[in-house]
């Protein structure tokens, strides 16, 4: 019982500091989409949308203007058969119509062939590709397609956009 007692107080105290720890109030944005593990098809876009209004309070910013960074997000598997994995990530700032294309280098193995990224089974890896500038009304759709010479990818699992303050 009073083994039972203890293992309850520490799954409490993990649960805690784990709450605590993965709160990151500088995130305003962060979705994943799911791609087949057998592999993503290059036409398979992806797409995310992001409207700053319905972000947790943002600034106390008197002239509407909001300064954010955007990343990649990628999980990959040790199927993935390449040392890079290239995107292409397509953005528009609506309602202006403003649209860029980034081409986000992803580097994955380090010089002695290790995934750099973080995990054992499934690899975590982020890269910041632009800073951007919108106002209150705006919104932001984001579409990402992998720019491989192979036209099927295979191990990666999840592909996903963080937007922070």
């Amino acid at each position: 019982m009073q083994k039972n007692k203890h293992f309850l107080h520490l799954i409490i105290l993990f649960t805690v500091a784990a709450t605590l720890f993965a709160c990151n109030r500088k995130t305003v944005f962060a979705q994943y989409e799911h791609t087949p593990l057998n592999g993503w098809e290059r036409n398979d876009t992806l797409k995310f949308l992001f409207k700053p209004s319905e972000s947790i309070p943002l600034y106390n910013d008197t002239i509407g203007e909001y300064d954010f960074k955007e990343s990649v997000e990628l999980r990959i598997n040790n199927s993935y058969p390449f040392k890079s994995l290239y995107l292409e990530v397509v953005q528009t700032i609506l309602p202006a119509g403003i649209t860029q294309t980034y081409t986000v280098p992803c580097h994955l193995v380090n010089q002695r062939g290790l995934f750099k990224g973080k995990g054992v089974n499934y690899y975590q890896y982020h890269f910041h590709f632009a800073d951007l500038k919108l106002r209150s009304q705006d919104s932001v759709q984001i579409f990402i397609r992998h720019n491989m010479k192979r036209e099927i990818l295979p191990g990666v699992s999840d592909v996903g956009i963080r937007i922070t303050k």
